[in-house]
Formats: C-alpha cells, sequence, structure tokens
C-alpha cells in the first residue's frame, strides 16, 4: 500500500506546498489537495501514511457539514469533483476524496487552539508554573485531566520553525482586542458543541486548533477542522487521568519518534512499517467513531 507524496494536476505543479495540503491557485478559487504526507516536530517524514488525506479531508467534511446547520461560515465551496475546472478532471484519480475547491482567504495570523484537558505543551507548562499560557490553573491537576473549563490558548502561526505559544492579551496586541475577543468566542464555541457531539460518539477531544481568515470581509473558518493532525482524540471508556492517553491521532508516531535519537532537525527518519501501520489504523478509527463511516 503506498500513499501519495505531492499531488501533480494536469501536468503542473502545486502554486504553494504545506506540511500536507498542496494549493493549486484558480484565480477566483484555490484547489485544495490533501498529500498523505505526516509531520511530526516541524519536520515532514519522508514516508507517507496511505489514506491519511482521505481520512482527513473525509473529517474536515463532516464537521464543515456540522458548521453548516450551526450557521458558523467556512471557506469550502464544494467537495464534488464534477465540480472542478475541466483541466483537472482527468486528475480524478488523485483528487478522490482528498481535495475541494475553496474561496480565498487572507489568514489570520493566530492559531487558535482550544482546550479541553490538560495534556502536550498545556501539561509541561503546568507543571512549571500552574498556569496554561498565562492562565492561572488549579493545584493539583494531573496530566490528562479534565480542565474546570475549556481554554482558549492562542499561538504564533509560524511560517517556519515551531508555533509558540501566546497570552491572550498577546493575542490581543497582535491583531486587535476585538478580533481577539471573536476569536475566542468561535473557537470555544466551535470546541464546546464539536465536544459534545463526539462524546456522545465514545470521543474525546482533549484539545484542537482552528485557523480563521477574512473573505469579503466576514471571518470564515479556513483550512481543516478537528482531525487527527489537528486535534488529541482519546476513547472515552479508556480515559484514565494522571498519564498519557491512547491516542487516535499522531501521538503513537510522535511517542515512537521520542525513541529515537533523533535531534528534531531535518531530515527526519522515515517510519518503520509498524508505525505507518499502526498510525494509519489511529487515524481510521477516529474516522469511523467520529462519522460513523470509513473510507469508501
Amino acid at each position: 500500500m503506498t500513499g501519495l507524496l505531492h499531488a501533480t494536476l494536469a501536468g503542473r505543479q502545486p502554486d504553494h506546498s504545506g506540511k500536507v495540503r498542496d494549493i493549486f491557485d484558480l484565480g477566483e478559487h484555490l484547489l485544495m489537495v490533501v498529500s498523505d504526507r505526516i509531520s511530526a516536530y516541524d519536520c515532514i517524514l519522508p514516508r507517507p501514511i496511505p489514506d491519511k488525506g482521505r481520512i482527513l479531508t473525509a473529517l474536515t467534511n463532516f464537521w464543515f457539514d456540522q458548521c453548516d446547520g450551526m450557521g458558523l461560515r467556512h471557506h469550502r465551496v464544494t467537495r464534488n469533483e464534477d465540480d472542478f475546472p475541466a483541466e483537472f478532471q482527468q486528475d480524478r484519480e488523485t483528487l478522490g476524496g482528498r481535495s475541494m475547491l475553496v474561496v480565498k482567504a487572507e489568514p489570520v495570523m493566530i492559531e487558535c487552539v482550544a482546550r479541553g484537558y490538560l495534556a502536550g505543551s498545556g501539561w509541561k507548562e503546568y507543571q512549571q508554573s500552574r498556569t496554561v499560557c498565562g492562565l492561572k490553573l488549579p493545584e493539583g491537576l494531573v496530566e490528562s485531566d479534565q480542565l474546570p473549563e475549556p481554554l482558549f490558548t492562542p499561538a504564533t502561526k509560524a511560517t517556519t520553525g515551531h508555533d509558540e505559544n501566546i497570552t491572550f492579551e498577546q493575542c490581543a496586541e497582535i491583531v486587535g482586542q476585538d478580533l481577539a475577543e471573536r476569536l475566542r468566542e468561535k473557537t470555544l464555541t466551535l470546541y464546546s458543541r464539536a465536544a459534545e457531539l463526539a462524546r456522545a460518539k465514545g470521543v474525546i477531544i482533549a484539545d484542537t486548533k482552528f485557523e480563521f481568515g477574512f473573505h469579503d470581509g466576514e471571518l470564515i473558518l479556513i483550512d481543516e477542522v478537528l482531525t487527527p493532525d489537528s486535534s488529541r482524540f482519546w476513547d472515552v471508556d479508556e480515559y484514565t487521568p494522571g498519564g498519557p492517553q491512547r491516542a487516535m491521532d499522531k501521538q503513537f508516531l510522535r511517542d515512537w519518534l521520542d525513541t529515537l535519537e533523533w535531534d528534531k532537525t531535518p531530515p527526519a527518519p522515515a517510519p518503520t512499517d509498524e508505525v505507518v501501520e499502526v498510525t494509519r489504523a489511529r487515524y481510521l478509527e477516529a474516522l469511523r467513531r467520529i462519522t460513523g463511516h470509513g473510507l469508501d
């Protein structure tokens, strides 16, 4: 089983390639193709996770559909390949299930992180200062504890290197007080509704990050939404605070990388067959549990 590392459509290279997505500029719209690349510690690994792009796209489409019901605008125009420009119809095998046409938006240069549980960088900061992004938390919390209430913990959106956690006040200095408050409100509202829906299906969304942008003067949701790349997913029935949880996301890959003598700079090591297979299985588990469906 192989995976898509790079998308070439109609003999043309992407106008922009990120860690996972290949973007083709079509003028009024963008064609976003989600590859099977996987990154960790800001490095793209040399071996793809088969079907990962299709899983991320299926989950993002599921959550965009939920957003439609909430009246929250997003950047998707269509997921239907029949509606893509004629020049790309020859590439339907490549595009199938891993692409969408989106509006062009001006990104807000803030990563909007919502945390409902104490994990990752939040847990590391809490151990040092009993805070997360400057927000004071009670004494006595343990790793993976549910927080008293969901937190908005913004981060800088770095084009290279690591995103850095910042306080709400720093966020307001970057984008302005009014926009910072709007980002916080939208982030926490979306997280709370998604967490409630996922929990009913046996999945805890421990934390996640959203990206927003402006289109025609309106603040809209962009990029991916509530996927194993952007979120921590745990099993409700297995949840036991006081340590790490079995995760339906890329944590298995991160844990494997942490066992290696690798300095977290390129080039990244290639995942073993086992790591590829388990990571793919965890992503598929998240898809099936949340949406009720696997891949077509």
